[in-house]
C-alpha cells in the first residue's frame, strides 16, 4: 500500500529533508502567523537573563526583513548596535539538524550560548546530542549553511570556537 505525501501534509506531519547546495536558507526561521523572529523572544535577553524574556510589539526592530520584539527599549538599541551577536545563528535554523545535512526550524524555548553566539534546537535530544561535539557540529552546521547561502556571512557564520565549558543550556524541554 502507498501513501502519497499529500496525506502526510493534510495530517499535519511534517518531514525533515536533506539539505543540498541547490536549496537556499537566507532568511530567519519566524513565528508562521506573525512573522516576528524567535517567535516574539528577545534576542538580547537570552545573552542577559537565566531565561529568554518575551518581546513586546512597542519595542519592535525590522532586521533583515524580519521583525524582532525586545523586552524593553534598552535591549532593542543594544539589538540595533551589533545585531550579528544577539541574532540566533544559522538564521535560527536548529544547529544539530543543519550539522547533519538538514534544515528544521529551531525551537526558541531550546537553546544554547557557546562562545557567546546563540544556537536553537529543534529538541532536548539535538540539544544533548551537541553536546557530545559542539565545535564538530559547528563546523559541519557552517559548512552545510555556507553552502546554502553562498556569500552570506556575519550572523550566519559563527565564530571559529566553541567549547562546552563556553556554554549555557537552556532550563526547561
Amino acid at each position: 500500500m502507498m501513501i502519497s505525501l499529500q496525506v502526510f501534509a493534510a495530517a499535519g506531519i511534517l518531514c525533515a529533508s536533506p539539505a543540498s547546495a541547490g536549496d537556499t536558507a537566507t532568511s530567519f526561521v519566524t513565528d508562521p502567523l506573525t512573522g516576528v523572529a524567535l517567535d516574539g523572544y528577545d534576542p538580547v535577553s537570552y545573552f542577559t537573563e537565566p531565561a529568554p524574556l518575551p518581546g513586546v510589539p512597542d519595542f519592535e526592530y525590522d532586521w533583515q526583513g524580519v521583525p524582532w520584539y525586545f523586552a524593553n527599549a534598552a535591549n532593542r538599541d543594544v539589538f540595533i548596535r551589533t545585531p550579528e551577536i544577539y541574532a540566533p545563528q544559522f538564521g535560527g535554523h536548529a544547529t544539530t539538524g543543519l550539522a547533519g545535512g538538514y534544515l528544521s526550524d529551531g525551537n526558541p524555548q531550546i537553546f544554547m550560548i557557546v562562545a557567546k553566539r546563540l544556537y536553537l534546537f529543534y529538541s532536548t535530544a539535538n540539544r544533548d546530542a551537541f553536546l557530545s561535539a559542539p565545535g564538530k557540529i559547528i563546523a559541519s552546521a557552517r559548512q552545510h549553511w555556507a553552502a546554502m547561502n553562498p556569500g552570506q556571512s556575519a550572523q550566519a557564520t559563527p565564530p571559529a570556537t566553541a567549547t562546552p565549558a563556553a556554554s549555557t543550556p537552556a532550563p526547561g524541554p
